[in-house]
């Protein structure tokens, strides 16, 4: 065997090598796809209108706040979130420059318009699509927190496209969807207010001292009254400052706990800094209520007995489920905005497995059955197809199993395909090879031309597939997805066995010999 043949035979034997070692053992290198394994597909919307919503009122908020710090009593604000803008009226004793210095210094984000005694505060170009992607992207990570909390092994969580609202989630294995959804997505956005009126049956009566309408600084929220079991007796209602004492962000860590009546309790820890804060309001509203309110809703409103520090404890009649879950998903953060779900898949184990079964039969008879025609209509060159079929096939799981590709049920699909196209190379260059020896060319000289001569076609083919395979995986979603990168590498695989391997196997067989009188074929 000359050199040119041995570096050639030395090279397809390494990388056929490092497929293998990177495969083996395959029951642990080749990751399943949610349809073969089992478990949930979710696609989320990120409400980022309600990023925007709540960017403007704690903006609207903080003027009021910042301005009553340096004497400017200033009156209601008003937040139109369709203009991505909030107003303020101005009372004539209120002195403009001075309101001018603290929009210069506090909002520069926002440009603002005098309009007599109404200030309009905007958002400035390109603050919103900050404000939008931001959500998003502290979306994905509040999302991550929460599934690493709850065990679930090599999730899936990425958000689609590169500034889209959409959020794609694979959790394979998960065998109770409904709790995993609902931890998901809960915003868990925690506030502590000071309680200005309530609890009251109704909202008119909550408001009749306040000629029906809450003040500037309140706002109406709502709890569920509860029997001593548990059980929902009615609404109240609890008239509440809009601005909080402290909120689940400054929270250090919360745990599921019991009370001295063996009731399930979320027990939480505070950042330093927020226990300061929350230690100096406690021991000045001693004997005051204080809501604790989650999404919007109460969840209870204990009155203030004596000065809280750095801990405390949330009550709400919680199964044991829900207080772990409460706890998880305060741990990990709030979401920045609702989400809504746009599609879901669960797949069962038994179908998965099902699934598994059924394609590697097909995945198997289609080869068996490729490989035979191979044999009969090409002979001898027929088994040189399929030598290098085995090695594609070998290529193919390895590249997958060192890239840490989830092999899919549409990933089969183009396993069963990247089988067709391999040999459909062969069958270029045998057909070309056949050509050359009908007009009268030696063996040798037959093999070189159709190898040379098919490769253009062989090229072309595959590069429009793979250009295909990308637009698939770019833009494709899930199987989708998995069914593009098993083509890609596929792709690639069988290019190098059907160009490289074949034609070395043809060199080999003919190695020594310095007339070749036949080819099988």
């Amino acid at each position: 065997m000359d050199k040119k043949v041995l570096w050639r035979v030395l090279l397809i034997v390494a990388v056929l090598a490092a497929a293998l070692w990177s495969l083996w053992p395959p029951s642990e290198k080749i990751r399943w796809g949610l349809d073969l394994e089992g478990g949930v597909h979710l696609v989320l919307q990120v409400q980022t209108d309600d990023a925007v919503k709540a960017e403007l009122d704690d903006s609207a908020q903080r003027l009021l706040s910042v301005a009553a710090e340096k004497g400017l009593n200033l009156g209601p604000t008003e937040v139109d979130l369709e203009g991505r803008r909030f107003t303020v009226e101005v009372p004539p004793e209120v002195d403009r420059d001075q309101l001018s210095e603290v929009a210069r210094d506090y909002f520069s984000e926002y440009d603002v318009e005098r309009e007599g005694a109404r200030w309009t505060f905007a958002f400035l170009p390109n603050v919103e699509r900050t404000i939008r992607d931001q959500a998003v992207k502290k979306g994905l990570e509040t999302i991550n927190n929460r599934v690493d909390q709850f065990g679930v092994s090599e999730p899936m969580i990425q958000r689609q496209g590169v500034e889209g609202d959409r959020i794609l989630i694979q959790l394979p294995g998960v065998d109770d969807p409904e709790r995993v959804k609902n931890i998901i997505k809960s915003t868990a956005f925690l506030e502590f207010k000071e309680v200005m009126q309530g609890p009251a049956p109704d909202r008119p009566s909550l408001l009749a001292g306040y000629a029906g309408l809450p003040p500037a600084d309140g706002e109406v929220v709502t709890g569920t009254r509860t029997g001593y079991s548990g059980e929902a007796l009615g609404r109240s209602f609890y008239l509440v400052k809009k601005s909080s004492i402290i909120t689940g962000r400054e929270l250090r860590s919360a745990r599921r706990s019991q009370d001295e009546y063996g009731m399930s309790i979320v027990q939480f820890d505070l950042v330093p800094s927020a226990a300061d804060k929350f230690g100096d309001y406690t021991g000045s509203h001693i004997g005051t209520p204080m809501a604790i309110v989650l999404d919007g809703n109460v969840m209870s409103a204990p009155t203030i007995r004596a000065r809280i520090t750095d801990s405390g404890i949330i009550e709400g009649n919680f199964s044991v489920e829900e207080a772990e879950d409460l706890a998880l998903v305060l741990r990990a953060g709030a979401l920045p905005a609702s989400i809504v779900y746009l599609e879901e898949r669960t797949v069962g184990p038994s179908l998965g497995h099902d699934s598994v079964v059924r394609g590697v039969r097909a995945g198997v008879a289609g080869m068996v059955v490729v490989m035979l025609f191979m044999l009969v209509y090409y002979r001898l060159s027929g088994l040189n197809a399929n030598v290098a079929l085995l090695a594609n096939i070998i290529l193919l799981m390895g590249a997958m199993a060192y890239f840490g590709a989830t092999l899919t049920l549409p990933g089969i699909a183009g396993v069963i395909l990247t089988i067709g196209m391999a040999v459909d190379a062969n069958v270029l260059i045998f057909e070309r090879i056949r050509e050359e020896l009908k007009v009268g060319k030696t063996v040798r000289s037959a093999i070189d031309t159709g190898f040379s001569r098919a490769f253009g076609t062989i090229l072309d083919a595959n590069l429009t597939t793979l250009i295909a395979a990308l637009f698939l995986f770019q833009f494709g979603t899930g199987p989708i997805k998995g069914f593009a990168v098993t083509l890609s590498i596929g792709i690639f695989a069988s290019v190098f066995t059907a160009v490289f391997v074949s034609r070395t196997m043809y060199m080999i067989a003919h190695s020594g010999q310095d007339r070749v009188q036949a080819l099988s074929i």
